[in-house]
């Protein structure tokens, strides 16, 4: 039952915003409430239903109803309790008939309801009633469950009664959590595909510390071959070695970072760090491409609530379609470039873009191309842009495409201000 019970006279609205499920208990609610108060007429200029003719009809459809079916008066007092509804609570109808509805509810809801009740019998001011809401309610053996709670009162009663009707969606949650954990597994596998993609650029990027490390090693192995080994000298050697083992294993972690599956905690971040730590991959991978990178942060940017592994997925994504896009036979090297931006938007958005100034989209895939399996590449799955524009939905924000000027595609990211914390 409500916290607030409200007039019905807003019913329920015809809304497509209500879940499909949801359709047939909507029904049935509009059918017991008019039923309800039909039995309540009192001054009605309609020649009257005779009582047991309303009663039948009221019985008949609160047996056949698929969803808990709760009547209760101005104090709480369950006056009617459907099979359904002991279906669903475990109580049967004489066990709860005559007690107080808060027996159905959780803790929290229960010690508010009746101070609700009352207000509303006081005040006649609606809140909830014809709207619907998820709320959480107690079986008989105390465990809980979630519910959708719909609510209206009966007309020409004084004091009003109530009717509820309660649409178990257990099921409905169940499968949103299996939806979700797919959805998370789908991109820890994309992301591990895209770091399997920069394997290349990677093996180029650690070749590096590890050659100079190797150089360094040999440049000490000679000088304590020496006679009289200049210490200093060999001191500054090993230093040497110690800074490029620190940036191999920045690199390393930076990658394992990457790959790893983390939950979908969020914490505020800022834009501009989580693409320098990016910097490193994605100019290695640049190179592999015989393409230019270059970055454009703004300064002073406010922090996002975000999983900023995430996001930085969806960077990386964006960033080596545009590598791609910007293939030696397509683009001449020397003129190729990647340019990864922010900046704080005229309405206060934190934005990233990603440009290139390759090719650009085709004409016939600018419509679907965030479509799922819609792809230009020989060998891709198509998957890379529908998981990242989820990824960045799921943080309330946008992923669009437009072409960029005067030749390429530029693909950008806003976060919307009523997502943002400042620092």
């Amino acid at each position: 039952m409500p916290r607030a019970p409200v007039d019905a006279s807003n019913s329920m609205p015809k809304g497509a915003k209500l879940r499909p499920a949801r359709v047939t208990a909507e029904n049935t609610y509009r059918s017991a409430l008019a039923l309800a108060e039909n039995a309540g007429l009192r001054n009605s200029k309609r020649p009257p239903v005779t009582d047991s003719h309303s009663s039948r009809e009221l019985s008949a459809l609160l047996d056949a109803a698929v969803d808990g079916i709760i009547i209760i008066d101005h104090l709480g007092t369950i006056r009617s309790f459907n099979r359904a509804a002991e279906r669903m609570f475990g109580f049967t109808s004489d066990e709860v008939l005559g007690t107080n509805v808060s027996v159905l509810m959780n803790d929290e809801d229960s010690k508010a309801h009746d101070g609700h009740l009352a207000r509303y019998v006081d005040t006649r001011v609606p809140h909830i009633i014809g709207r619907g809401r998820d709320v959480t309610v107690r079986r008989k053996d105390g465990s809980l469950f979630p519910a959708h709670l719909s609510v209206g009162v009966i007309a020409g009663e004084d004091p009003p009664r109530f009717v509820g009707l309660v649409h178990d969606i257990t099921q409905s949650r169940r499968m949103e959590a299996e939806s979700h954990q797919l959805q998370d597994r789908l991109t820890h596998v994309s992301r591990l595909a895209t770091v399997g993609e920069m394997a290349s650029g990677i093996a180029h990027e650690l070749n590096q510390p590890l050659a100079a490390m190797a150089t360094y090693a040999h440049a000490c192995d000679r000088l304590l071959a020496l006679p009289e080994p200049d210490i200093e000298e060999v001191s500054s050697a090993l230093k040497l070695i110690a800074d490029q083992a620190v940036r191999a294993g920045d690199i390393i972690r930076r990658m394992r970072a990457l790959a790893r599956s983390e939950e979908t905690a969020r914490t505020l971040v800022d834009v501009n760090t989580l693409i320098d730590e990016l910097a490193t991959l994605m100019n290695s991978d640049a190179k592999a491409h015989g393409v230019q990178f270059r970055q454009d942060l703004a300064p002073d940017l406010p922090a996002i609530s975000a999983n900023g592994a995430q996001i930085q997925q969806v960077v990386i994504n964006l960033v080596r379609n545009a590598l791609e896009a910007l293939a030696p036979a397509r683009c001449a090297p020397a003129q190729s470039e990647v340019v990864v931006a922010t900046r704080r938007t005229p309405e206060g958005h934190v934005e990233i873009s990603i440009s290139d100034n390759g090719p650009g989209v085709p004409d016939s895939l600018k419509e679907r191309i965030f479509d799922p399996f819609c792809t230009t590449k020989a060998s891709g799955t198509g998957l890379g842009l529908a998981i990242s524009r989820t990824i960045i939905a799921a943080h309330e924000g946008t992923l669009e495409y437009e072409p960029n000027q005067p030749s390429g595609a530029r693909f950008t990211i806003r976060f919307i201000p009523d997502r943002m914390e400042s620092t």
